[in-house]
């Protein structure tokens, strides 16, 4: 597995991160929170332009890669003493595999390279994926619900570690 950084000035690359991003999302997603909200966020948060403007916003975005092929995808950026995890994501066929672990160890590489002192991160209440982030360690700190617009709500748990 490798995690390769995506550049705001490759086009293909954000395009193809759009894209992936988009296909696992609403695969995930489209479920738990239903179709008309799913595309609303897609559309506010995973377009080309919403990635180039994170990424102008100091997000960093990597593909995770399986030789030549993406498998997955994450994204984070420093709050603070705090870097928040935004999107920590890998296709259906890549999960149960010990990729999670892989990437969050990078991830805490990362965070620990700048000082910071802990990982957070927001999780939809009724994402599967809750149990794999308390499996890595991750504790619940709070619940949140963030209106994002168009009638739509973000209702999540807050997840911390401690570095």
């Amino acid at each position: 597995m490798e995690m390769v950084p995506l550049s705001p000035e490759d086009p293909r690359a954000v395009a193809e991160m759009s894209r992936m991003a988009t296909e696992i999302i609403r695969e995930h997603f489209d479920p738990l929170v239903g179709k008309a909200q799913n595309d609303y966020m897609i559309g506010l948060f995973q377009t080309a332009e919403a990635i180039r403007e994170q990424l102008r916003r100091s997000y960093r975005y990597f593909f995770v890669k399986e030789g030549e092929r993406n498998i997955g995808f994450l994204a984070f950026y420093p709050r603070g003493r705090v870097m928040v995890l935004s999107k920590f994501y890998l296709y259906r066929e890549a999960r149960g595999r010990g990729l999670s672990r892989k990437m969050l160890e990078f991830l805490i590489l990362r965070a620990r390279e700048e000082n910071l002192t802990s990982i957070e991160l927001n999780v939809n209440r009724s994402n599967s994926a809750v149990a794999v982030y308390e499996k890595l360690g991750f504790i619940r700190l709070r619940e949140e619900k963030n209106d994002i617009g168009s009638g739509f709500f973000m209702d999540d748990y807050v997840y911390g570690m401690k570095l």
